[in-house]
């Protein structure tokens, strides 16, 4: 498949849980972002082209807060290629506040390879 991607991911070198705000179940955790979406890592695949309130837990030295909540839309979904029973699954950040889109730029710029 070839690369659409338009903003260059990079690795996420802290250990964040990405919650399903809706029904505060584990999605999984994050493993690559961008400024405009994220990879995560989880025990179940996703179905495409879905809107999820994804909540990202922070810690007191990310952020004043325990976490942000934005919109995203899943985007592909693949196994894992080292680890088969985990899937890798991509996401497009649809809406996220201002404030809160801030807090992860600073991420990214902060915590990622």
């Amino acid at each position: 498949m070839p690369e659409r991607r338009t903003v260059p991911r990079k690795k996420f070198h802290l250990y964040l849980r990405v919650m399903n705000d809706d029904t505060g179940d584990r999605m999984g955790h994050m493993v690559e972002v961008s400024a405009t979406g994220l990879q995560l890592e989880t025990v179940a695949p996703l179905p495409l082209e879905k809107e999820y309130y994804l909540r990202l837990e922070l810690t007191s030295e990310l952020a004043d807060r325990p976490y942000i909540v934005f919109i995203a839309r899943s985007k592909w979904c693949k196994i894992d290629e080292i680890q088969p029973n985990l899937y890798r699954v991509g996401f497009a950040v649809v809406e996220i506040l201002p404030e809160d889109k801030q807090i992860f730029v600073n991420l990214v710029q902060k915590y990622s390879s």
